[in-house]
């Protein structure tokens, strides 16, 4: 189970520090292996969310979000984006960029650190949608009853997160966006980059979760209707006819999913620069990070952890709202990508410490239960 989960992202690490060693000796090495490490701790969270999501696709879905999403994840994400950031920003050609980015690579780190206040902007915004809907939402099992009881309630109120959002963004843009910080530590005014962004992101959200959640309601209906079909099939000898509707869905869960990763790797992109401004090793290193993301998601989905420990959701959630607030926060302030990486960890740690803690209660009122004689009853 192991070797066949993780099979792919052991053998892409190895051919990863093999690369590196070519292109670059044993300091090229460390640094992808760091840059691994890296991207693997502040992702981990995205992996939870992620196998929320992808435990309701079916076994084809999984396999596609393992190739042709890597390919985006690796290739998208963590080379491309960075090369597209310096053209737009820098209003120069995608070609010339990537030359820029394998021969200036000083400038090319300037253009992206200049880009920063536009990418956490619509960053955090995205992010902070996810957790806004999280904990708006009246769940049936609750991990801080204390704080999460009255925010269901506070959740029926129409549109809540979008507006709460909006007030965020607000305030970031009056606040941390005049100030953004530039390369050499200097500080400009970014005021109205933050906005378009942060709005773009929330766009963004919008109609991708919203096309995702409808065309998932969508499935449900069909799936019951199909239930429904069936059962009538059983008493006519007729055979049901297979619903495409499914295909729909799980493309746009699909979409959700690969905007959500894109999200997450935005700290792991520029918290690279701290380590290395070289675009191959910067690739090397955090391709390697999300093939383990990946192949971890798929893990937790069926080994069905999500469902033996009930609260690493939850804390996956808190360290997404966690990340989208110190992505606004680093439009003015720089902060420590181990300190991003420390609190995403520490959160999911505890919902799982709480999980378990929580299985052994149940476990123990079980068996207290079941030795009871019918008399002590």
């Amino acid at each position: 189970m192991l070797l066949r989960t993780f099979g792919w992202s052991f053998g892409v690490t190895a051919l990863g520090l093999v690369a590196a060693v070519f292109y670059g000796g044993w300091t090229a090495f460390g640094i992808v292996a760091i840059l691994s490490i890296l991207e693997i701790s502040l992702s981990f969270d995205n992996a939870v969310v992620n196998a929320g999501i992808l435990k309701k696709m079916n076994a084809f879905w999984q396999k596609i979000f393992l190739t042709i999403g890597v390919l985006i994840a690796v290739f998208g994400m963590r080379l491309i984006f960075p090369v597209v950031i310096v053209a737009v920003s820098a209003k120069i050609g995608p070609i010339e960029a990537v030359d820029l980015a394998l021969s200036d690579k000083d400038r090319y780190q300037e253009l992206v650190t200049d880009a920063h206040p536009a990418i956490a902007a619509f960053g955090g915004m995205f992010l902070l949608m996810i957790f806004l809907d999280f904990i708006f939402e009246d769940r049936d099992i609750k991990w801080l009853g204390w704080l999460e009881r009255p925010l269901a309630k506070l959740g029926k109120i129409d549109m809540l997160s979008v507006c709460l959002a909006l007030i965020v963004l607000l305030i970031t843009a009056v606040t941390f966006a005049t100030q953004a910080h530039q390369h050499g530590g200097g500080h400009v005014d970014k005021s109205a980059t933050v906005l378009l962004s942060g709005v773009a992101g929330l766009i963004t959200y919008l109609v991708v979760g919203g096309l995702s959640s409808y065309f998932e309601d969508k499935l449900e209906e069909e799936e019951e209707r199909e239930h429904e079909a069936e059962e009538a099939a059983k008493r006519s000898g007729k055979k049901p006819t297979a619903l495409a509707i499914g295909g729909k869905a799980a493309f746009f869960m699909f979409l959700y999913l690969e905007v959500l990763d894109a999200s997450f790797s935005f700290d792991g992109v520029i918290g690279a620069f701290a380590i290395t401004n070289d675009i191959v090793l910067m690739a090397l290193g955090l391709g390697v990070g999300a093939m383990y993301v990946r192949s971890l998601t798929v893990y937790l989905v069926r080994q069905g952890t999500l469902d033996d420990y009930v609260y690493l959701e939850h804390g996956a959630h808190y360290a997404i709202g966690a990340l989208a607030v110190i992505l606004l926060i680093t439009i003015q302030h720089e902060i420590n990508e181990v300190i991003t990486g420390l609190i995403g960890v520490v959160l999911i740690a505890a919902s799982f410490w709480s999980s378990v803690r929580r299985n052994r209660a149940l476990a123990a009122a079980g068996a207290d239960k079941g030795s009871e004689s019918p008399g002590d009853a």
